[in-house]
């Protein structure tokens, strides 16, 4: 594994789902703790996750180990404050990182080959954003190298980083390994996510 911080996006409100997603069940696990399984086994021993809403019933819920929660006091603001609450701390405590892995804690389906995938990809272009292509845009998950967490910090609104990755397309590898990047934000995702899985 390159020296890489996975970053998990886990702070939102859930407004659209009526209730916390982060623990909605699938099968036997919390739909948080299968993106954060896939991210373990992606980057063992230790991943960082961003909370907010909620952040105390989910601590209390998620039973994976080996995981260091970021508390984002600004959640309500929008994801990119969670991009910079996670940012800043690994600023402070992992100051050797060479990139950061942006995940989201809603899109369960993403394979784990996939996210190997992006990280080798770093590792043959370590100044580029290796970023998911959805069609006609750039998303996460992705891997920003060291030298644009000062911009990331610079993040406004509910964007997360889709409009920094629109302004720096130039500067991205995406990766033609196919993968399911549906995120479940409503309760008709949810839905439709468990009856595709039966």
């Amino acid at each position: 594994m390159e020296n890489i911080a996975v970053l998990v996006l886990a702070a939102g409100k859930s407004s659209r789902m009526h209730t916390p997603k982060q623990l909605l069940k699938i099968g036997n696990k919390s739909l948080l703790e299968i993106v954060l399984e896939k991210a373990l086994a992606v980057s063992s021993p230790l991943i960082y996750c961003v909370l907010g809403a909620n952040a105390t019933i989910i601590q209390q819920e998620i039973v994976t180990k080996n995981v260091v929660y970021i508390f984002n006091e600004n959640y309500q603001e929008g994801l990119s404050t969670s991009i910079v609450a996670g940012i800043n701390y690994l600023e402070k405590n992992q100051p050797n990182l060479e990139g950061v892995f942006i995940l989201l804690g809603d899109q369960p389906a993403i394979e784990i080959a996939y996210l190997k995938n992006l990280v080798a990809l770093f590792s043959e272009h370590k100044n580029k954003i290796i970023a998911s292509n959805y069609q006609k845009k750039n998303g996460v998950p992705a891997i920003f190298p060291k030298e644009f967490f000062a911009e990331l910090l610079l993040l406004k609104g509910d964007f997360g980083a889709k409009e920094f990755l629109k302004e720096n397309s130039k500067r991205i590898i995406s990766s033609d390994f196919k993968s399911t990047l549906i995120d479940l934000d409503t309760k008709e995702d949810y839905e439709k996510y468990l009856s595709h899985l039966k």
